[in-house]
């Protein structure tokens, strides 16, 4: 434990930066219960909303490259004080949106900080686990899954009871902003912690080239992150266009998907510390592979339902073991090098996130969306198989100890 803070202290900076994953889950979460209602209400095609929601990818990577000035300057705590303020009227934007380029726009103001406040939240993260002096980055993205999982109840409350988006961002906005403007104040500057500093000066900065199994996981991570994007934002409208669930059963996909992928994730240790990656994620893909394929063929709500669950099994420990996976194959133990090829990793897993839904939508324009979101089942399967016998999970520390989730939500 840090010579600098007391227990008492931790605890606090603890809850604060919990609340802040929680907080950008949820909001992200409560809007995909309302997709088909803004793609009916706008008369939207398959192809037109894909094209709509790109405008969030769109916002979020321009914040990425933005952080990387804004961050050194402001520092992660101020930077999540300023971008939840307009993450939240991003959200009211989104939901006062009367027309397709109005809804491009708005996702793309709500992407922005949206990026911003995830990268920010995240680098606070790594100040906070190194000054406590033990992994915490899993415990923080369990939460962040329930906070999706929340979200997407909240959501589909919201829409079964006739709420309006733009009215609902209001409410959950306002009530983030009080409380991580107030819980923030316990948040630390990012070069606290002796760990930190003795790293900063015993550590020389240098860019490597990133190793064939880097860019392998890279690829990894770019299906899984896919999956999960399309979960985010076609699952509801799948299951009312194409399966006929009523509004708020359709918004219990992703809630489906949110809970599955929690539950998953905080047995993670557990299931890790029995069976090996190599092992472990090629028989949870092929879960999420049976389990959409029969979905799909069987076009029944509560088995679409289902396949959306099966999904968030799968995908639930690819991207947190592709990342410690990544740390690991670094060419020595430097936090310079460990981070690049994390930061590889997670630029690739980001690319699938931010594209995959656009592609989804355009494919279905061509064959129907039904039969676009067989592209899922099969990614499933390449990335059975790639865990499987390409290598890239193939070792573990010399301790066994299970991958831990260092930088999982800088995807989300």
């Amino acid at each position: 434990m840090s010579d600098l803070l007391d227990r008492s202290s931790l605890a606090r900076i603890q809850v604060s930066i919990a609340a802040t994953f929680l907080a950008e889950a949820l909001l992200f979460a409560s809007w995909t219960a309302h997709i088909p209602h803004i793609k009916a209400e706008l008369a939207l095609s398959d192809g037109a909303l894909g094209t709509a929601l790109l405008g969030a990818p769109i916002g979020s990577v321009t914040a990425m490259l933005l952080s990387t000035r804004l961050l050194p300057r402001l520092g992660s705590r101020r930077m999540i004080q300023l971008t939840i303020v307009g993450y939240a009227l991003g959200g009211i934007a989104v939901g006062s949106a009367g027309s397709p380029v109005q809804l491009f726009g708005a996702l793309a103001f709500w992407g922005l900080f949206q990026g911003s406040l995830d990268v920010a939240m995240n680098t606070q993260a790594v100040t906070v686990e190194r000054a406590v002096g033990k992994p915490i980055m899993a415990r923080l993205h369990g939460i962040w899954s329930i906070g999706g999982f929340l979200g997407a109840l909240v959501g589909a409350a919201a829409v079964l009871v006739g709420i309006d988006l733009s009215v609902q961002f209001a409410v959950l906005g306002i009530a983030a902003v009080v409380a991580i403007e107030v819980l923030s104040r316990a948040l630390i500057p990012d070069s606290a912690g002796p760990r930190v500093r003795k790293a900063q000066s015993g550590t020389k900065s240098r860019r490597l080239r990133p190793a064939p199994i880097v860019i392998t996981l890279g690829g990894i991570a770019f299906a899984s992150m896919l999956g999960e994007g399309a979960a985010a934002d076609w699952s509801a409208t799948y299951l009312r266009d194409e399966l006929g669930a009523g509004a708020a059963l359709a918004g219990l996909g992703y809630a489906g998907y949110a809970l599955a992928m929690v539950t998953v994730r905080l047995s993670g240790t557990m299931l890790q510390s029995r069976f090996r990656n190599a092992s472990l994620l090629p028989a949870l893909a092929l879960v999420f592979a049976a389990g959409m394929s029969v979905a799909l063929l069987a076009r029944q709500p509560i088995v679409g339902l289902l396949g959306f669950a099966a999904m968030g099994i799968g995908l639930a420990l690819i991207v947190p073991s592709a990342f410690s996976a990544a740390g690991a194959a670094s060419q020595d133990n430097s936090p310079t090098n460990a981070g690049s090829a994390i930061a590889t990793v997670a630029a690739l897993g980001w690319l699938g996130y931010v594209s995959g839904p656009p592609l989804i939508g355009h494919l279905a324009d061509v064959v129907g969306l039904d039969t676009a979101l067989w592209v899922l089942p099969l990614l499933a399967l390449a990335i059975a198989a790639t865990a499987r016998y390409s290598g890239a999970f193939a070792t573990r520390s010399k301790s066994e100890q299970p991958p831990v989730e260092t930088a999982d939500s800088l995807l989300r």
